[in-house]
Parts: structure tokens; C-alpha cells; sequence
């Protein structure tokens, strides 16, 4: 039987630190970092897990606002989008995450590009 890729993530405690860079790497990110300023960081990283955990095949319940929802009024240019989706590869990289389990991941990020761009 094949793994999710929730499983070749590493589970639950790997997601969460995977969730944990993800928030540090956007909060310390020049081009994206003010999106960010306003955001409690714990409650940053909860969601982010979740909306990972929930995407990948995990038992999370992802309960935040939808992408569109979230990301209205928001005006996301290409080069922010890029920039997030460069962080989240970077946290897979130090996580120690392989190359198809990225390539997933980045399949599943720009799944996501008409939800969040120019809302």
C-alpha cells in the first residue's frame, strides 16, 4: 500500500515543524513579511499545520477560512506567491524532505494560485 504523503512527511510532529519554518522563514521573508505582521505567530503555525496535515492525507481538521476568503482584498502579485511557495520548499529542504515529496507539495501550492492571486 502506498504512503500518503502526510506519512512521507513524517507525520504529525514533523508537519508541525515543518509548519513552524514555514511561519519563521515568511516572517523573516523581505517580500512577504508584512502580510504577515498583523498575525499571532502560534495561531499562524496551528493553521498552517492543519491546512497541511488536512491536505496531505493527515488527520487534521483544517478549520480557518477558505483561500479565496482568506486572501481577498489581499492583491497577491506573483512574485509574493513565488516567494511563499520558495519558503515552503526552503522548510522542506531543512526538514530533511525529499525531492518527490517537494515536488507534491509544490504540485499542491500552485493548485492553490487562482485562490489566493489578485483577490
Amino acid at each position: 500500500m502506498t504512503k500518503s504523503l502526510y506519512e512521507r512527511l513524517g507525520g504529525p510532529v514533523a508537519v508541525r515543524k515543518l509548519a513552524r519554518d514555514i511561519v519563521h522563514l515568511h516572517l523573516q521573508n523581505e517580500l512577504i513579511r508584512t502580510r504577515f505582521a498583523a498575525s499571532n505567530p502560534e495561531e499562524l503555525i496551528n493553521h498552517v499545520a492543519n491546512f497541511i496535515g488536512a491536505g496531505t492525507g493527515g488527520a487534521e481538521s483544517y478549520t480557518g477560512r477558505d483561500m479565496p476568503t482568506a486572501h481577498k482584498g489581499m492583491n497577491i502579485n506573483e512574485r509574493e506567491l513565488v516567494a511563499a511557495i520558495d519558503d515552503v520548499l526552503k522548510a522542506c529542504k531543512m526538514n530533511g524532505i525529499g525531492d518527490a515529496e517537494q515536488r507534491e507539495m509544490l504540485a499542491i501550492l500552485y493548485s492553490l494560485k487562482s485562490e489566493v492571486m489578485f483577490k
